[in-house]
């Protein structure tokens, strides 16, 4: 199975439903991997997989809700779409709470699925985008050396060279090349450019 392809990953320990909802995507052009159980499929399922998540609610083992929450734990978190044999309130707002993209009953028209699940897709598809942007990120920011890391919290919280040379007990000379080494690294020509690079990698100026 190619990782790179989103994949609806349906978990149903119901063998019949599990096949009949996997035909009802496949003829609606979608890539599907059926699994009988939550268990097997998080054994299974590639790392970095794309796609989203089908899943029953109640199930022998692993519940959905507990699927859930290993997804979220998870560095993939795919989005998950519930489906329940009766509706339960109660758990489908706690769900929803936890992120799950949609809860349906098994009785819900199959457009209503259809359409939760592209929903599913397109979110997996821009988190996706995010959390390798993000990587990207994070792996110039690891190039940095301790004291430009220093220089750079400084900078961040808006200080000139001169207070950042005195908090730091050094010149400011040396604050200049250490700011300009950063920015080279980092690939950013200004401030503003070097903020809203820390924001999108997670990096605040504490």
């Amino acid at each position: 199975m190619n990782a790179d392809v989103a994949t609806v990953f349906l978990v149903d320990d119901d063998e019949s439903f599990l096949t009949s909802v996997a035909r009802l995507f496949r003829a609606s052009g979608m890539l599907v991997k059926p699994f009988s159980s939550a268990a097997d499929f998080l054994a299974q399922r590639p790392p970095e997989a794309a796609g989203c998540v089908v899943a029953d609610l109640q199930m022998p083992g692993m519940s959905g809700i507990e699927l859930q929450e290993a997804l979220a734990k998870s560095k993939n978190p795919l989005p998950i779409v519930f489906l329940t044999g009766q509706g339960d309130i109660p758990t489908s707002v706690k769900a929803m709470r936890h992120g799950a993209e949609d809860f349906l009953t098994k009785r819900a028209p199959k457009e209503e699925l259809i359409a939760a699940v592209n929903r599913a897709l397109e979110r997996d598809a821009r988190d996706r985008k995010v959390r390798i942007r993000r990587r990207e990120l994070s792996a110039r920011f690891e190039t940095l050396t301790p004291r430009e890391r220093e220089v750079l919290a400084h900078v961040l919280r808006g200080q000139l060279n001169r207070q950042i040379a005195a908090a730091l007990g050094i010149d400011e000379r040396s604050v200049k090349r250490h700011r300009t080494s950063l920015m080279h690294k980092l690939q950013v020509q200004s401030v503003a450019e070097l903020a809203q690079l820390a924001v999108e990698a997670g990096i605040g100026g504490r």
